[in-house]
């Protein structure tokens, strides 16, 4: 990776609250991956006893996110406070991958995706099976019905129409 060109693609919460210094933030596609409730939580959206779920990244498909730029001195401490956040239950490998800007440029960016071997990887699951874990999972980050409901609102406020999870959404909050 380019130290002068450090990027970090957000697909959930990173989206609405990145929580680290960033110098520049852009909408962009990341091929090969599509967003999806794939993660069980037992920390931030559930716990061991009453696991909840989380947002991850499964194989095929596109997603779009945004894109954040992290000056060259803050790399170190936003990789390091982002590896300290996703890598909890180490179910996410970090990896560097291609993104596309809305001008068709390209960049490399780090994005946290799951390990689809480990135990807490649930993209396998049926959709009311996600939904039920979704409408009972509450972590020390809130529930997380709200933390989908959040991704949901925010794609809709950048234009983005991601039917899979308004309808997980929609069975959640009938579970709830």
């Amino acid at each position: 990776m380019d130290p002068e060109n450090v990027w970090v693609f957000g697909y959930g919460s990173l989206m609405w609250r990145p929580v680290f210094e960033y110098t520049d933030r852009k909408p962009v596609r990341l091929e090969g991956f599509s967003r999806d409730m794939c993660l069980t939580s037992i920390h931030y959206r559930g716990t061991r006893d009453q696991p909840g779920m989380v947002c991850g990244l499964s194989p095929g498909g596109s997603c779009l996110g945004r894109a954040f730029r992290i000056a060259p001195e803050n790399v170190k401490g936003v990789i390091a406070y982002l590896d300290e956040r996703e890598l909890i239950s180490y179910i996410y490998i970090p990896r560097h991958l291609p993104i596309t800007f809305h001008d068709g440029t390209t960049a490399i960016a780090r994005a946290y995706v799951p390990d689809t071997s480990h135990v807490q990887f649930a993209g396998h699951w049926s959709v009311d099976d996600k939904a039920r874990h979704i409408a009972q999972g509450v972590g020390s980050e809130g529930t997380s019905l709200n933390y989908l409901a959040n991704i949901v609102t925010y794609l809709q406020e950048l234009g983005i129409s991601d039917a899979k999870m308004e309808s997980l959404l929609e069975k959640a909050r009938i579970l709830s």
